[in-house]
């Protein structure tokens, strides 16, 4: 201990401070439990041989909240350059310049992010080195309501079209709302192939269901239908990661799943907290599925002929 307001906490090599560790981030109440930076910082570091394979060396976009959840948020894309030398970054070209992006490689620069009051990671869907071209694909299910019987049902659709087009695919609540179906792919296309195929992919699932679901980008032409969100595959756009602390009461985290557990009756999408999100992790619902990353050609077939029947 340097201070009574500064502790340092052992990661690998390292030794990262953290400030004020028992500042409250997540206020209780209303049958929330209450969090504090130290309990923030205990389950990234608890989760991190988890949540690692899921970040390394992709740019990350910060959802900061200094204060909690009861003051400011400011998403973080920049890496300050007060940030310790031993952090990767890595420079990306954006509409008339450039950013540099933290890239989360280690424990270390996990458990300093969480010292800094980064309570979300929102990463990129390519890495450095290629990130023109990602590896994987996310649709987003986003429910109109708080009916999560929407959500389950529109899950079991899309997994089912993502099998008939021979993709395997990957569950994740998202800590909010709804939940995310991941595909993983092997990194031969761009981001515009990419998007236009889940957007047809999307499309193709509407007009079979076109009083569950629908591809409307605007609220107002939504009604109560679900929305099948694919516009996260863009190029500098970015989806929760896997394992992070949403900014919600009670800290919830978005969590991989098996596919079996979507019968699950009491699942929703904040079924999991910092509290027992190691729990799930070590399970491993995801088991060997994102090594299996695809090429679209064969789906992208298989696609057009549903398209067209």
């Amino acid at each position: 201990m340097s201070s009574d307001d500064v502790r340092t906490v052992r990661a690998g090599k390292r030794t990262v401070e953290v400030h004020r560790s028992d500042k409250v981030l997540f206020p209780g109440g209303d049958g929330a439990k209450e969090y504090t930076k130290g309990d923030l910082v205990a389950y990234y570091r608890s989760v991190a041989p988890f949540m690692l394979p899921h970040l390394r060396r992709r740019p990350l976009m910060l959802e900061r909240h200094p204060d909690g959840l009861a003051g400011p948020r400011f998403m973080q894309k920049n890496t300050p350059d007060s940030y310790p030398e031993w952090i990767h970054r890595v420079e990306v070209t954006k509409e008339g310049g450039t950013v540099c992006h933290t890239v989360c490689d280690d424990t270390a620069t996990l458990l300093y992010l969480a010292d800094q009051a980064s309570l979300t990671l929102h990463r990129w869907l390519s890495r450095a080195g290629s990130v023109e071209r990602p590896d994987r694909m996310v649709f987003d299910l986003d429910p109109a309501g708080d009916d999560f019987e929407a959500v389950r049902e529109a899950a079991r659709l899309l997994g089912e079209l993502l099998d008939e087009l021979r993709l395997p695919s990957a569950l994740m609540t998202t800590g909010s709302r709804g939940l995310h179906v991941i595909v993983p792919l092997d990194g031969r296309h761009d981001f515009d192939e990419v998007r236009a195929f889940a957007k047809d992919v999307a499309d193709t699932l509407v007009a079979g269901h076109p009083e569950q679901l629908t591809t409307a980008a605007r609220k107002k032409d939504r009604g109560d239908r679900l929305y099948l969100d694919v516009q996260r595959n863009g190029y500098a756009q970015t989806a929760v990661a896997p394992f992070t602390v949403r900014a919600k009461p009670g800290a919830p985290v978005a969590t991989p799943m098996a596919w079996s557990q979507l019968d699950d009756p009491g699942l929703d999408a904040r079924r999991w907290t910092v509290a027992d999100a190691v729990e799930q992790a070590r399970t491993d619902p995801w088991a060997g599925l994102l090594a299996r990353g695809r090429a679209l050609g064969p789906a992208r077939r298989r696609l057009n002929a549903l398209m067209s029947s």
